[in-house]
């Protein structure tokens, strides 16, 4: 299978030979086996291949939410040709703003764990892969009143690579907040409270009300694109934490998130933690990512409050990231505003403007470039990550 040699000549990345299509049970075991060294290196390998399992269990993933893609040769059957390239796509929901100012709920495909053998490196089968998909996910799961207008993925390669196959890079930075050294109490001092499982599905349904207001209040002819902050989405990245929190610790976290403010000028964030590596290596990368930064009110007059809030959410997680051994509290694509916030407060924090890993980038389906000059990704925060 995928790591054997091919009893033949491997064909030319742009030979017809090769056909984008979708791998067996078996093959797509095979993947997962191969790529753990460089996805699950938190894990064992059987356990990673358990947690790939389990996400095909999730919400999210039900009816067809997640699809796994290779290139293959089409002369050879399932389960005895070479895989040459792999990955796969996670359906989400999201909504659009069209140039004339239409609000449409359409899908997009968010691609994930691009892949290829070692083996089988340097012939340019993985842009062959892209090139097919990209083409492919303009009318993958569409009909009807169900449209795909752009697809997306987080490069952890640079910028030109996806760019160059139609993926355009989008605004990708993050704040980022070390640990804490000790246990932290002074955040339920400021009034937050943890968030748990019960809260999220109401804040995420507010949250979504709240997005499609301000496409709708949005003025001018600039194409505008965002992920709903669904709770499906939502909680894919939680059970993901909760698989591997339980195989890391034997326990999984109750917090995931915190609250604080009025009714009205409420501040809070859902958050998750992300094992990259073992836990005793510093340079492992694991992190406590928030996943959705909300302010419902960035008027002068609440700034007093917000600052407060937002001060004891951020203490919160970085006593969350101490406790769960997390190298880092990140924060991605922080507006103007939450960065005055943060710069008002005597928190330790640095601005990192990312230019090699989860590069946001986007193609479009639609009229124009798709670039960031003609579309504005709106809320473009870790939530939309895969």
């Amino acid at each position: 299978m995928g790591s054997q040699s091919p009893p033949f000549e491997l064909p030319l990345s742009s030979s017809s030979e090769l056909i984008l299509t979708h791998p067996t049970t078996a093959e797509r075991t095979a993947i997962w086996t191969l790529d753990a060294k460089d996805w699950g290196r938190a894990l064992t390998v059987p356990t990673y291949l358990g947690r790939q399992n389990y996400l095909l269990t999730v919400p999210l993933a039900h009816d067809g939410g997640i699809t796994h893609w290779v290139l293959v040769p089409r002369s050879l059957p399932p389960d005895e040709r070479p895989i040459l390239a792999s990955c796969e796509s996670l359906r989400k929901p999201a909504l659009l703003r069209t140039a004339n100012g239409e609000i449409k709920d359409v899908i997009t495909h968010c691609i994930g764990s691009v892949f290829c053998n070692p083996e089988y490196r340097g012939r340019r089968y993985a842009q062959r892969m892209l090139k097919d998909l990209g083409e492919e996910l303009k009318k993958w799961q569409t009909g009807g009143d169900v449209e795909c207008k752009f697809s997306l993925l987080y490069s952890d390669i640079g910028k030109k690579f996806y760019a160059g196959l139609g993926w355009h890079p989008f605004p990708s930075s993050h704040l980022s907040f070390p640990p804490a050294t000790q246990q932290l109490t002074s955040w339920s001092e400021l009034g937050v409270r943890r968030l748990e499982y019960p809260d999220i599905r109401q804040l995420c349904e507010y949250d979504e009300r709240v997005l499609r207001k301000q496409l709708a209040d949005t003025k001018g002819t600039k194409t505008h694109v965002a992920l709903l902050p669904s709770h499906d989405t939502m909680q894919w990245h939680h059970l993901r934490e909760d698989f591997v929190t339980n195989a890391l610790f034997g326990r999984s976290p109750t917090t995931k998130g915190a609250i604080g403010g009025r009714d009205g000028a409420r501040v809070w964030a859902v958050w998750t933690r992300s094992f990259y590596g073992p836990l005793i290596d510093p340079k492992s990368g694991n992190t406590l990512h928030i996943l959705r930064l909300v302010i419902e009110d960035e008027s002068d007059a609440a700034r007093e409050e917000n600052t407060r809030a937002l001060r004891g959410i951020l203490e919160l997680a970085r006593d969350e990231a101490r406790e769960w051994q997390l190298g880092t509290v990140q924060m991605w694509n922080p507006t103007a505003y939450v960065e005055r916030l943060v710069e008002g407060m005597e928190i330790g924090h640095e601005k990192v403007d990312r230019e090699e890993e989860s590069i946001a980038s986007l193609m479009w389906y639609g009229e124009g470039e798709g670039k960031v000059e003609n579309i504005d990704w709106v809320w473009n925060e870790k939530y939309g990550w895969c």
